[in-house]
């Protein structure tokens, strides 16, 4: 497992995931691929769209809030173990998972 990889993990749905992490003391660090907004997010929110290019059957994006003082934000971070884990489906590029690295540091996640 490492950082970047596409997962279909099981945390009380199926879900997809990308690594941020490999397992460290069994447990994962991951975020969520989920829908486009379909909305202006700027000064809210960034997202990065992952679909068919990382090998995976549907789009989605990777979002993240932008930190503002007295909001605490929505990340769609999650810590999942190896057993959560069930399949790999992809994986993101060498440039995608750059633009992920900005997009976690532009929320103060890294």
């Amino acid at each position: 497992m490492q950082r970047g990889e596409v997962w279909w993990a099981d945390f009380g749905e199926r879900r997809l995931v990308v690594l941020l992490s490999g397992e460290v003391d069994s447990e994962v660090r991951a975020m969520q691929v989920v829908d486009p907004a379909g909305t202006e997010l700027s000064g809210v929110a960034a997202e990065l769209a992952v679909g068919a290019s990382e090998g995976l059957s549907l789009e989605g994006v990777l979002r993240v809030a932008l930190p503002r003082p007295g909001l605490i934000p929505c990340t769609w971070l999650v810590s999942l173990t190896r057993e959560d884990l069930i399949e790999r489906a992809g994986a993101l590029s060498t440039a995608k998972l750059g633009e992920l690295q900005d997009l976690l540091h532009l929320g103060g996640l890294e």
